[in-house]
């Protein structure tokens, strides 16, 4: 039993595995890649050439961590549990093995030991396990608030001589390689584990002093550089951490608990050829590699369960003795190279760590010590420190020759190692003799049973002799039997006849319960019938009520389907209008547009006639000037007497015709500047209407979106409204069914208000959109006689500009008429001073004067002709005008028309859609109420109640014969019987008959 829980109890030892990056060295030499970490599955893979094909062992680990890990990574995944059983009491190892230069002590220790560049204590990312642990430890402790007390070792294994790396300097001025340490004995401590005599132990307070203790300790370790690390280890290293923590009992009592952690940091082994070792690093790397061989026995004995395991062959080998198969809770970190020309110690590593997967520890948690014991045993090793100290001072120890002492240390070796031996072949001798007791067990057991055989064989024989006794004395008694039966059927008989009277009597009396049993069943059956006509009644109520209620249904799903045909009216009659309006504003628009276009045309009309009454009037001066030059030049000798007169009646004319010209110039600048002012009120009309219409079409989307939503309200109101009545009616049918009678009135009731609460929601929503039309009516009322008030003052502006235009151009005709009038009359003086001064040139005078004559004609009529076109375009113009305000005021009455139009009918059907609400209101309410009507006249008429016959027999009791009747009927027992006869009858027999031993039925005998 306890070897079946100490299985239970052992774990295995926790391998992790660690594969560090390409060195620079690697980088330039190309090195292929051989190693393949998968940290999820938790696998390496090597690959291998053997004969020209490559192999792949994959190894699987507690975990794997690759090249591109971090320190945190592999503390915080793996050495954080570890840390924390620690502090829960238990001693845990965690060391690092593997080949040199593959990161052990990177990965122990860290690149940076101490955290004096990062902010607020925190470590650096290099930092590694013996750092990280420490600060955790210190940080769970603090927090715990409690009393602590932590010390510290620091030992360095350099060919198999251990020393302490925390011990004073003796010779601090010699060179570190020269310096001579002190070695410390390893001894047995009689409970099974080791001990380092004379190993001091740093009590520390915090994290920095075990920071200060680890860098001293470091700085003295062996170092040296090799062809395959720069500063490699040429020893191991055990840095440990004792913890001890005061805990209380609940009943006030005062324990010590206490934990330990080993960190060890192994060298590495190196083959001597590529690592360049020579004389002394070559015996070094001997001893190296000597000591991990010592290990990988000891891991192999521990997986293989060998009968010896060689602790004692190396130092390492028994200061990891409790780590490896003891009570110690083990972590192996095992690195290795990804480089193919470390291939071979690759594979040696990962064996080595595979196979120490196996190895089961069985960890205990230390025994917590009272403080009383904890001081005593302090105490005790101060007297005993006090005692070595004063024997060393004053030489009264014992003192051997340094011979002597290492052949008793070999000889007590040897005794060990014998002892071990003998242990071993003790247990496997007492192992035997357990197997040899439990097979003398086993035969004892089976000889009893073979005894116990014996014996029931023996006692059947005895039984079956009686038996053959007994037969023969049976046969005797047989025949006297025989006599024994004609008596026993005798009395038997008489029995039988008692009997069969009192079983008539009994059936007489059964007859009697019969005919009243059958009374009871007809009642029973008339009984079903009124149930079964009732129940018929109930489920035709049931029947109706549903099918009322499906109709009920119906008669809502209408009403909902005529609602949604309403409301598809109202967005039908909606987009009417829009559309009707949409309508009306593109053709408005395009009345516009005309009217523009024609009165551009009217305007370029203007100043084509203006422009052409300037050239025929710059034509009539140019010949007027030419025939008075080729006059002057032909009658320049005739007129030479009357040069001045002529020259002063010349320079009347040209004034009067620059005057003429310039008035010309004036008129045609008013009149165009007052045909723009009458095109910009034209444009700023345009741009009024195109805004009024476009707030129609921002009014009409508002009313449209408004409807749209509308709907989309109703629509989603009576869905859940029928939703909600589908439930309703779900749930009340069902309790309908429960208790009809008394809930039919409640149903019609909350149907009734539901209806209503529904319905008084869909007339709210109705006045609503009631009200909103109107208001939008009322706003485009509003905006439509703005708009025919805004063309009004437009119309009457722009007639009253074509008034002023007109008036304007008959003035300056006027003005033109009287200004060549006086002309004309300035030209017939001059004839007549002409006709006085000159006589002799009466004819050509005359002949000049007709032609003058005819070309002021000639700008007379086409100034005439020039007012007629003016007067006709500004006739045209009005004409035009005035159609134009009369189709765009039609236009605008019709749209206005059109929404009034739209709004009623809205109303109307809103009115419709009010009314039909209202009678559905009012058939639901008489259906509701015929429903009620059936409920009261199917469980008041039809629902009958069960009515006495007076049929039913009376209730009597029956005359059931007592027990001591029946008994008294019974026929005598067997045995009295028997004797009966017997006496009367004695048997004569030489022996006494002996009782059967075998059992009879009760009949046996009667048969």
């Amino acid at each position: 039993m306890s070897s079946r829980q100490d299985k239970e109890k052992a774990v295995n030892v926790q391998v992790l595995l660690r594969c560090r990056p390409f060195s620079d060295d690697e980088h330039r030499s190309n090195a292929p890649q051989v190693v393949t970490c998968n940290d999820y599955q938790r696998e390496v893979a090597v690959t291998q050439t053997i004969a020209g094909k490559q192999f792949d062992r994959v190894f699987t680990f507690d975990k794997v961590f690759g090249p591109t890990a971090k320190q945190r990574d592999l503390y915080d995944q793996a050495i954080i549990p570890i840390v924390n059983e620690v502090l829960e009491g238990f001693n845990c190892t965690i060391f690092a093995y593997g080949q040199t230069g593959t990161g052990k002590t990177y990965t122990m220790e860290g690149e940076c030991r101490r955290a004096k560049s990062g902010p607020k204590g925190q470590l650096p990312a290099d930092a590694g396990v013996i750092p990280r642990a420490v600060k955790q430890i210190f940080d769970t402790l603090e927090r715990q608030n409690t009393e602590y007390s932590v010390k510290v070792t620091f030992l360095e294994l350099y060919n198999e001589e251990i020393t302490d790396l925390l011990g004073p300097e003796e010779i601090p001025k010699v060179a570190l390689e020269d310096r001579q340490k002190k070695t410390l004995p390893l001894m047995e401590d009689g409970k099974g584990g080791v001990l380092v005599r004379g190993l001091e132990e740093e009590i520390v307070m915090n994290a920095d002093e075990i920071f200060s203790l680890l860098e001293r300790g470091s700085a003295k370790r062996r170092t040296a550089e090799t062809l395959l690390n720069k500063q490699s280890s040429r020893s191991h290293s055990l840095f440990s951490i004792t913890i001890h923590i005061k805990e209380a009992t609940p009943e006030g009592e005062e324990l010590i608990k206490c934990g330990k952690l080993n960190l060890v940091d192994l060298a590495g082994s190196e083959n001597i050829s590529r690592s360049g070792a020579r004389e002394g690093r070559a015996r070094e790397a001997g001893e190296i590699n000597k000591s991990l061989l010592t290990l990988g026995r000891v891991i192999t004995a521990l997986v293989e369960h060998l009968g010896h395991v060689p602790y004692r062959d190396s130092k390492l080998t028994r200061l990891l003795r409790d780590s490896l198969g003891g009570r110690t809770k083990t972590c192996i970190i095992a690195t290795v190279s990804p480089s193919v020309h470390c291939l071979e110690e690759t594979l040696s590593t990962l064996d080595y760590a595979h196979r120490a997967k196996s190895i089961k520890n069985r960890p205990e948690v230390n025994q917590k010590m009272m403080k009383t014991t904890l001081i005593k045993d302090l105490y005790g090793e101060i007297d005993r420190l006090k005692a070595e100290v004063y024997s060393a001072r004053e030489k009264v120890g014992v003192y051997i020759p340094k011979e002597r002492y290492q052949q008793e240390e070999n000889e007590r070796k040897a005794m060990a190692d014998q002892i071990e031996q003998m242990t071993a072949s003790l247990e496997a001798n007492q192992k035997l003799i357990s197997d040899l007791q439990q097979k003398y067990n086993s035969e004892l057991q089976h000889s009893a049973d073979m005894s116990k055989k014996l014996e029931v064989t023996e006692k059947c024989l005895d039984h079956t002799s009686n038996l053959l006794s007994m037969t023969k004395e049976d046969l005797k008694q047989a025949q006297y039997n025989m006599k024994e039966k004609d008596f026993i059927i005798s009395e038997q008989k008489k029995a039988e006849n008692a009997l069969a009277h009192q079983a008539c009597v009994l059936r007489s009396d059964l007859e009697k319960f019969s005919r009243d049993n059958a009374s009871l069943y007809s009642k029973i059956a008339k009984g079903e019938k009124l149930s079964a006509t009732n129940r018929s009644v109930v489920n035709s109520f049931q029947t109706d009520l549903a099918s009322k209620l499906d109709i009920l249904s119906n008669t809502l799903n209408a009403s909902v389907d005529q609602q949604n045909k309403h409301l598809k009216s109202v967005e039908d009659l909606c987009q009417s209008c829009v559309d009707s309006h949409d309508k009306a504003t593109s053709e408005l628009k395009k009345k516009i547009l005309a009217s523009k276009s024609l009165y551009m045309s009217h305007m370029e009309a203007f100043q084509n006639v203006v422009l052409l009454h300037k050239a025929n009037a710059n034509a009539t001066l140019e010949d007027i000037s030419s025939l008075s030059a080729a006059s002057c030049c032909s009658l320049d000798q005739l007129l030479s007497c009357v040069e001045g007169e002529a020259q002063n009646i010349f320079i009347d004319i040209q004034n009067l015709l620059t005057t003429h010209r310039s008035e010309m110039t004036h008129f045609t600048q008013e009149l165009r500047e007052s045909f723009r002012i009458s095109l910009d009120r034209a444009r700023e009309m345009s741009n009024f209407i195109i805004g009024l219409f476009d707030k129609y079409v921002e009014e009409t989307s508002k009313l449209h979106s408004h409807s749209n939503n509308t709907h989309e309200a109703q629509m989603k109101s009576l869905e859940d409204f029928q939703k909600a009545y589908e439930e309703q009616s779900k749930l009340e049918e069902q309790k309908l069914l429960a208790d009809i009678s008394s809930l039919v009135s409640k149903h019609v009731t909350r149907q009734r208000e539901l209806v209503g609460v529904k319905l008084n929601s869909l007339g709210d929503a109705a006045r609503g959109n009631k009200a909103f039309l109107d208001e939008h009516t009322s706003t485009m009322e509003f905006v439509t006689k703005d708009a025919k008030r805004k063309w009004e003052i437009f119309a009457e502006q722009a007639e009253n500009d074509c008034k002023v235009g007109s008036s304007f151009s008959a003035a300056k005709h006027c003005r033109m008429e009287t200004m060549l009038q006086e002309c004309t009359c300035t030209v017939d003086s001059a004839v007549q001073q002409w006709k006085k001064s000159h006589a002799a040139v009466n004819d050509l005078s005359r002949q000049q004067v007709a032609e003058v004559e005819a070309l002021v004609r000639t700008g007379i009529e086409n100034n005439e002709q020039h007012e007629a076109e003016i007067a006709s375009s500004l006739a045209v113009a009005e004409e035009h005008a005035s159609i134009s305000s009369k189709d765009i005021t039609q236009d605008i009455d019709n749209l206005l028309d059109e929404a009034r139009n739209s709004s009623s009918m809205v109303v109307s059907t809103v009115e419709a859609h009010f009314a039909e609400l209202q009678q559905l209101q009012e058939n639901h309410s008489g259906q509701a109420a015929g429903i009620n009507t059936h409920a009261d006249k199917a469980f008041q008429s039809s629902y009958k109640d069960y009515e006495p016959t007076g049929e039913t027999p009376a209730r009597s009791e029956p005359e059931v014969p007592s027990k001591g009747a029946i008994e008294s009927l019974r026929a005598m027992p067997m045995e009295s019987l028997m004797n009966e006869f017997r006496e009367n009858h004695p048997y004569e027999s030489s022996k006494e008959p002996r009782p059967s031993l075998i059992p009879r039925s009760p009949l046996a005998t009667l048969n």
